[in-house]
Order: structure tokens, then sequence, then C-alpha cells
């Protein structure tokens, strides 16, 4: 099957089954494929034959519990078949094998009728026969004149649980494994094993934090498009995620600030799991959801998320449902299980993603009134993958970063290394790049916290220091832009020390020293796009913000790429026109950017067009496709440098970078380069710091730089 949209005609309900067969031919095959619900009841009574006046019937194709059988087509006066009830059809010849027949599964049947014999086939293959010599030719309704009609359904409940697909009339016996095996019906389920950072409980429900935005925990789940031999089968729909209740179906109602129940995570923002499906691409589509909803504000029932096409809610095997689910809340206990929390990489040199830093899961609404919060340490210690080499390390500072959800959990991390990535006692590949904190807080980053600044009185009062470290990124911005205004610079430098000494986490310290600069260019550049504060059309402003990102960078010799400001377009949220609103969530993700290159050693990488070392402003997204490519995966130790999309100001990790690469393992991770611990670190001992490419290459993980391949 090939990229097109669904035909809805090759569908049909059971009971709306009619089909007139003309006797040019004595010989024919009825072939089709059939579905029945888990709440069919057995025997079930497929296809009858009805005389043109509707009166009576006699079954043609009857399924039992244990056993399908094929019936010749008798005329109605046969006393033997003139029944409702299939199992009084026992004395009547027939064709017939014994087999447990499957639910909720497609099943292929070719029902052959010949002058002498009737013959069942079943996906393919001749399951069984029966003569017909005992039955005399007046009796065949084969040989009688006019047409044969069959109907769906035996009069039953059954028929409202049966489906049928691609129903025809086959005059030649090769046809029937053509039937089969060309255009197979498909089907929507979920992949289990591509379930992350969801804990698998007694009896198989699901455990997954979910409550309040600085809390919940963001999890990822594919959906498959597959064939019934398992293939995944390309198409252009799109696949929507709702959460309803396990007992009735029912939608699970908004929380008491009027959320969506549950969220999807498109390009750094929250959006109600409905108003944005996920497309197939290549038979499967990836959801990264938040629940909102609490089971124990729903008197403790549990939940499910039903996955489904738009359009097609009437066929239930074009809608998949998750195992049970009980949202909860994260306390100080909460452990994640290591049971579901890495995608299944079985099959070899198979490219999978590994979600240890996940952009969609990070991501932080600037005009949410929260930020994403902390997740359990015990998400790092993922079973399944190997540990990083001591030379290339995630900084512990940012395996710990500020304890949002006032967990206390430690994380011993007692020895520094002049190294990238941190943390010999952590697995880097489990940072969560989509939540930007843990409830682990690293002892090593409160040893680098300043032990006390009391000696001097700070003018900031130790109130808004304490507002500032458990406020969430929006009113963070809020205090800082405020404080920036009329702050010396040695005030914003001691604000930051206390911030960092009581949140026990060096790394706000950056952000804060930055803002007053922040603020400062930012005003003059948005002043010099609008002096009188009005929109501007975007066209108009790309040239002022490339100068000043240029400035910042301190880098003259390359500029900005029309696929660098259709991404800036995106952060800022404007269509043809740029507000200042706008303007200033671009601001807070580019600053932090042009800051992090120009710092020499990373401005040399930044620099280099042969060989691109940094390719620009892409998308995680892009940087994955880049490095599975159009002909299959890259080799292993092929990597990306990126800056991630929802790190903005005044984020611990604004202007970071991470490095995207597949590793042995034939899996894509991502991990976050400690920029801000090795400089200090260089600094201190009056060593001079290498360049980023150079480091780059002496992780043994990374031998080969890739290219961008930028999707259209």
């Amino acid at each position: 099957m090939g990229d097109e949209p669904m035909e809805r005609d090759n569908y049909l309900a059971l009971k709306d089954l009619r089909l007139e067969i003309e006797r040019e031919d004595e010989n024919f095959s009825v072939c089709f494929w059939i579905y029945l619900t888990n709440s069919t009841a057995f025997p079930v009574t497929l296809l009858q034959k009805v005389p043109q006046d509707a009166s009576g019937h006699s079954p043609f194709l009857v399924i039992n519990e244990k056993e399908v059988m094929l019936f010749p087509l008798l005329p109605l006066n046969n006393e033997a078949q003139n029944s409702s009830n299939p199992a009084s059809s026992s004395e009547v010849p027939c064709a017939s094998v014994e087999t447990e027949f499957p639910l909720e599964k497609w099943v292929h049947f070719g029902c052959e009728v010949l002058t002498d014999c009737i013959l069942l086939h079943i996906d393919g293959e001749c399951v069984g026969e029966k003569s017909l010599s005992s039955i005399s030719e007046k009796d065949c309704a084969v040989n009688s004149p006019g047409k044969i009609t069959l109907v769906g359904g035996g009069g039953d409940e059954a028929n409202e649980q049966g489906y049928i697909y691609k129903l025809e009339i086959l005059r030649t016996t090769s046809s029937i494994k053509d039937h089969f095996a060309k255009d197979p019906p498909v089907q929507l389920s979920i992949d289990k094993s591509s379930a992350s950072e969801i804990e698998e409980c007694q009896g198989g429900v699901w455990s997954i934090i979910g409550g309040k935005a600085s809390c919940r925990r963001n999890f990822s789940l594919d959906v498959v498009f597959l064939d019934t031999s398992d293939q995944p089968v390309s198409k252009e729909i799109e696949v929507v995620a709702s959460l309803v209740y396990l007992d009735n179906g029912a939608p699970v109602e908004r929380t008491s600030d009027g959320e969506a129940p549950l969220l999807a995570s498109f390009d750094g923002i929250e959006f109600a799991s409905y108003d944005k499906p996920s497309k197939l691409l290549h038979g499967r589509a990836s959801f990264k959801l938040k629940i909102s909803q609490l089971s124990s504000k729903c008197q403790n029932r549990l939940f499910c998320i039903r996955f489904h096409l738009p359009n097609m809610e009437i066929y239930p095997f074009f809608e998949a449902f998750s195992p049970p689910i009980r949202s909860i809340s994260r306390n100080r206990n909460t452990r994640v299980s290591s049971t579901m929390s890495k995608r299944s990489n079985s099959v070899p040199h198979q490219v999978s993603q590994s979600h240890g830093v996940d952009e969609d899961m990070m991501d932080v609404d600037q005009n949410s009134s929260h930020e994403t919060k902390p997740n359990p340490s015990s998400k790092r210690s993922k079973l399944g993958q190997d540990r990083i080499s001591t030379t290339f390390r995630v900084d512990p500072t940012l395996e710990a970063h500020d304890d949002e959800c006032n967990s206390h959990t430690k994380i011993a991390n007692n020895k520094v290394e002049d190294t990238l990535m941190t943390s010999s006692n952590v697995d880097p590949d489990n940072f969560d790049e989509d939540n930007s904190s843990t409830d682990s807080e690293s002892i090593e980053a409160r040893n680098s916290a300043p032990k006390s600044t009391s000696s001097s009185r700070n003018p900031i009062p130790d109130a808004t220091i304490f507002k500032y470290c458990l406020a969430g990124l929006a009113e963070r911005s809020l205090l800082l832009k405020e404080i920036a205004n009329s702050a010396s610079n040695k005030e914003l430098l001691d604000f930051a020390n206390q911030v960092s000494l009581y949140s026990g986490c060096s790394h706000h310290r950056n952000q804060i020293i930055m803002a007053k600069r922040l603020v400062e260019e930012g005003k003059k550049a948005w002043n010099s796009i609008s002096p009188n504060n009005n929109r501007v059309q975007w066209e108009c402003v790309v040239f002022v913000i490339e100068e000043h990102f240029m400035k910042i960078a301190c880098c003259s010799s390359r500029s900005l790429t029309q696929q660098d400001f259709n991404l800036l377009k995106r952060i800022a949220g404007c269509e043809e026109y740029l507000t200042q609103e706008n303007f200033e969530r671009m601001w807070c993700w580019l600053y932090p950017v042009a800051y992090t290159l120009s710092r020499d050693w990373i401005n040399t990488a930044w620099s280099s067009t042969s060989p691109r070392w940094i390719e620009g402003f892409i998308t995680k997204e892009e940087a994955e496709l880049s490095l599975q490519g159009p002909k299959g995966f890259q080799e292993p130790g092929t990597f990306i440098l990126r800056f991630p999309t929802s790190r903005s100001w005044p984020h611990p990790d604004a202007g970071s970078l991470v490095v995207t690469y597949i590793g042995s393992d034939y899996t894509l991770h991502h991990k976050l380069l400690s920029l801000d611990h090795l400089y200090s670190n260089c600094a201190s001992e009056d060593k001079d710091v290498k360049p980023l490419q150079d480091m780059l290459l002496e992780e043994p993980e990374l031998t080969r730089l890739g290219r961008i391949i930028r999707s259209h």
C-alpha cells in the first residue's frame, strides 16, 4: 500500500452485507475478510442464503466456537436447513474444519462453490472439502434459475459485531490466493515495546504520574498501522488520542482548572490531545503525552488511552486501547520502574528512539504559570542501556536541577572531572530533555554553590530569593526582568549566588547573570524593529534579528539561513506579523544561544563551514530523521549538534548544546553537553579549553559528523 487516504467503501458491517450472484457460471468463489469483535458470541452465521421473496433463510457459512462450516446452497424447501439456528444444520453435508476462531483479528475466507463439491479456504489455504454427489441436482440451488442472494448475519446479535472487507465474487480457483495476498486489511494497535516512562504494576495496570503542571510526567507511546502480516502500512492519515474510563469508555472529564485530561506536546507547547493528532509515518505514529487528571479525583476509577482514526470511529479495528491506567500524583517516594522505561531494540540494526532527552517532554510554555518539574531520579537507571564512558559525561548539576516538587532524594556525585558530560553513577542517556529537573539534588551541585554570602548585605530581599527558587519559569522571567531593570551587575551576581545556595543547584547562575544584558539588548532590538511598538511584518525584521544575533555571538563570518529564520518564526509563534510578545518569546530562546556561541572554543565550531559542525537551528525531529536517513540508519557514532528548541531563558539549560547520535546499539541518543561545568573548571585551573570539535571526537562513541536532511 502506498501513501494514500483510507477507503471506507471497502469496509462493511456484517449486518449490511447483501450479495447477489448471477448464474453465469456454475463455478464461483465468494472471497472476503472477516473481523469479529471480542463481544461476539458463538455460533455465528456469517453468510446465509435468502430467496427473492425474503421468506426464510438457509446458512451458507457458519462459525461455531471450535469449528467453521461451509454449507451447499440448497433450496429453502430443504427442511434440514430451514431454520434460524445454525446448530439445526448439522444433518446437512458441509465442508468443515476444526479450529478456534480468533476474535479481534482479520481472517480471510474463500468459499468455493463447484457443481460437484464445495471447498472452504481460510487465509489462502484449502482447509475443508465436501462432495455434493449425495445431493441431487434438483436440490442444488446453484443449478436453479434466477439469482443467488447472500446476506450477512443470522438474525442474532452477532451480526452487530462483525465487519467485512473486500467482498468479491471470483470465477477461478487461483484467484482465491491472489485475493488473500493482495491489499490485505489493516488494523491499528499499540506497540507496547515503545512505552517509555510508564510503570507496569500488578495486574498489568500502568501507573503514570499525572496531575498539575508542576509535577506530571511526560510519557511516550507509539501506535502502529499493520496489515495481516504485521507489516507497517503507509497511509496519509492521522491518529487521535483521548483519555477514557476503562469501565465504560466514556471520556474523562476536564480538571477543576478546565484543563484537558490528556495533553500532547508539540514544538514545546502543550495542547489538548484531541486538538493535535499525530500523523502516521511509515505505519507508525509516536505520541508524547501527559495526563492532567488524577484517578483519585475521579473516584479512583481506572483510565485508558483510546487511539482512533478520525471519521472512522465506527470501525473497532481502527481504534486501539492502552492497558488500564492509574494516574497518580508525585510524592517524595515515587519511583519509576524500569519495566517499560526504554524502547525495545530487539530487532537487530533497526534504529529506535531512545528518549533520554526528549524536547517535547521538557517543553515549557512561557505563558504558563508553571514550568516542567523534576522527574524521579530512578528514571536514570534504565535496564538494557550501557553506561557511558568516563570521558564523556552528563553534568551532575544537570542531572539534578532545582527540586521543583520538594523531593530530596540524593544522588551521590562526589567526584568532578574536567569532561564534557558527567556522573559515573547515573546513565546520561536517561537525562530527560523534556523534563528539566529531577527529584534528586546533586551533592556536587550543592557543593558547587557558594556556601554563604551573609558577610555583606544583599540588597535583594530574602523573600524575593525564596520566591524565585520556588517559582515556575513564567514567574521567574517576570522577577528577573523586574530585578534587571534596577539591579547592578554585582547585585545580580550576588542574587545568582543566593539562588544557587538555597536551591542547591548552580545552574541558575548563568541565566540570572545574563538577565540584565538580555533585557537591555532585547529592548534595543525591539525598538529598532518597531519604534512605535506596533506589529511588524516578519520579512521586515529578519535582518535586524540577524544583525543583533551576529553581534552577540561575536561572529561576522556566518549569517543565518532561511531555515534558521523559519525555526525562529515557529518559536516566536507568529504568522505574517511579529508582535512584541512574539519577539520576546523568540528573544528568550535566541539570546542564550548567541551567548553560548560567543565563547571562543564554541565559536570556532559555529564559524566552521567545512565541515559545518553546527548546521544551524534545527529541531530534535530533524536531527533524528537526518541520522536515520532516507535509505536507512547511518553508521554508529554518527552525530549532530543542535540547540534544544524548548529551552528558553530563564530555563537553566537555555542556550545549551545537545549531541544527538547513533549508538553502538543502533538507537538514537540525546545528551546535553556540560559547557558551563567544563568552562568553569578549566578557567579556575588556568587551563586552555580545547575547541569543541576536538573534545567531541575524543569521545569513542562519536566518530563521524552527520549532515542535516531538511524536511520540506
